[in-house]
């Protein structure tokens, strides 16, 4: 996946609460996946095709914004993966929001898509940041620093785990990680070999 470091973009108010994965990410969608096309297709076009143009998304200052500002619990539901898939496609690497549910935090964290998620006060200081600005100016979010900034000037820091931003600012996914002990993995496989044949046998059939 994609190294994360910063973003810096404009950022597009979606603060609605409980948006969950099949609203991000229509079922129907998954057929054709032009993952960009269907992000949000049931709220941001009608039933022709056409684009909705009040969806904030569908508002010209908002069709690149890079950051999403969310509401309370976004990305409850299925484990759909295919709703993060749908903002990278889109332009979105980052989102600052209220809260996030735990199984679409992890799969951003998979794909190189940071969720950032502010205390209350805040949450609702940058908010009003993002409603009064309106697309403006850009907001920018800095993972080393862990800072979110504002046109204003105003600097934000959030938190994350060291785990979680290694990952980010590294590009690995869980495949990846893994890989990193490739060498200890094969000295250990060797080792089993030698000394349990037998499994060796076991496993071979087993694939076979």
């Amino acid at each position: 996946m994609d190294v994360f470091t910063r973003v810096s973009g404009v950022a597009a108010p979606l603060l609605d609460d409980d948006l969950n994965t099949d609203q991000i990410a229509p079922v129907s969608g998954q057929l054709n996946p032009d993952y960009g096309y269907w992000l949000f297709s049931r709220q941001r076009r009608a039933e022709d095709g056409a684009e909705i143009p009040d969806f904030v998304l569908n508002r010209p200052q908002f069709r690149q914004p890079g950051i999403l500002v969310t509401g309370r619990n976004f990305g409850c539901g299925s484990s759909r993966e295919a709703a993060v898939w749908g903002l990278i496609a889109f332009g979105i690497r980052c989102l600052v929001g209220w809260s996030f549910s735990e199984i679409f935090r992890e799969n951003c964290l998979q794909n190189g898509v940071l969720c950032v998620e502010l205390p209350p006060e805040q949450m609702k200081l940058f908010q009003d940041e993002v409603l009064s600005n309106d697309g403006t100016a850009p907001f920018f979010v800095d993972l080393p620093e862990q800072m979110v900034g504002c046109p204003s000037g105003r600097r934000i820091p959030f938190e994350i785990s060291a785990a979680d931003k290694m990952r980010l600012l590294e590009g690995l996914d869980e495949i990846g990680l893994t890989l990193r002990h490739l060498a200890e993995i094969e000295t250990w496989e060797a080792r089993t070999a030698a000394a349990a044949p037998w499994l060796q046998t076991i496993r071979d059939k087993r694939l076979g």
